[in-house]
């Protein structure tokens, strides 16, 4: 189950019985997205751009479609906008605007009808199928941290691309993360990039994984940064010298320390964990 997945898990768990077109509408895009999203028969994903977007519209926590749900209770958030328009909330719109030929009981049946639980149903090859919602989560509390083709240079320093690439995402537990001392405030604040080079080495090899914290765009205090400077992408020690000067140290004792300056270096990320279990 990868994070496209969850998103659509979670995304017909939030439609529930509402019309998929007011959900369009509601949430700023066209109902033909909506229903390539939705369809088993097409390969459109659930972006980030969108997810934000729907998550900010119907008071969700950030992040919330990438979580793997545990149960039905794990989002009640989920179950209030559901509530808000019921099938049988539905039907009496339905009926007041175009049911005024409609014999009486034939709209208590209606009601009737609408107000029964129907079970839920995702989009199948041929008609629908069945799902069942109320089982518990794969993974106990992991989530999918994303993993970008950045190529953060550990040495002379990297070209970073316009447009950088997702590689597989990795599935993590938050609460593993914290347990090792990795400090962040939301999961989806973290993401995945490489080092490439030895200058960094033995903290950093050639080619490792880190884990990093996109929300940190300033110098918070001694540690490893994703940087850039003069155009070029670095993971590197940072300390500060003075006002207007960094100090650019390398873990490898065979490359000296450098000054830049701190007008000419903008802090991308902090390095949180290397996947090679190095702490920094």
């Amino acid at each position: 189950m990868d994070i496209y997945e969850i998103r659509k898990h979670n995304l017909v768990k939030l439609i529930g019985r509402q019309r998929k077109g007011s959900c369009a509408e509601r949430w700023g895009m066209a109902p033909a997205h909506l229903s390539q999203i939705l369809s088993a028969k097409t390969a459109k994903n659930l972006g980030d751009d969108v997810a934000r977007r729907i998550e900010e519209v119907e008071g969700l926590p950030r992040g919330w479609f990438d979580s793997i749900p545990a149960s039905d209770e794990a989002h009640p958030q989920a179950d209030a906008v559901e509530s808000k328009l019921s099938a049988a909330d539905l039907v009496k719109q339905m009926l007041a605007k175009s049911g005024k030929g409609i014999p009486e009981d034939t709209r208590q049946r209606l009601l009737a009808a609408a107000e029964e639980p129907d079970p839920a149903v995702i989009p199948g090859d041929s008609g629908f199928v069945k799902a069942d919602f109320n089982r518990p989560g794969l993974v106990g509390d992991e989530v999918w941290i994303a993993h970008y083709d950045v190529r953060a240079a550990m040495g002379g320093g990297q070209i970073p691309h316009d447009y950088p690439e997702m590689l597989q995402d990795i599935r993590v537990s938050p609460r593993h993360l914290r347990e090792m001392g990795v400090t962040f405030k939301e999961h989806f604040h973290l993401k995945m990039i490489t080092g490439w080079g030895q200058s960094m080495a033995p903290t950093i090899k050639d080619r490792d994984p880190l884990l990093v914290d996109i929300t940190i765009r300033e110098f918070t205090g001694d540690g490893i940064y994703l940087f850039s400077h003069d155009e070029m992408l670095y993971v590197k020690r940072l300390q500060k010298k003075g006002r207007d000067r960094f100090k650019m140290i390398s873990d490898n004792k065979h490359h000296d320390p450098e000054e830049i300056r701190v007008d000419d270096t903008h802090i991308l990320a902090r390095v949180l964990y290397v996947w090679n279990g190095q702490p920094v």
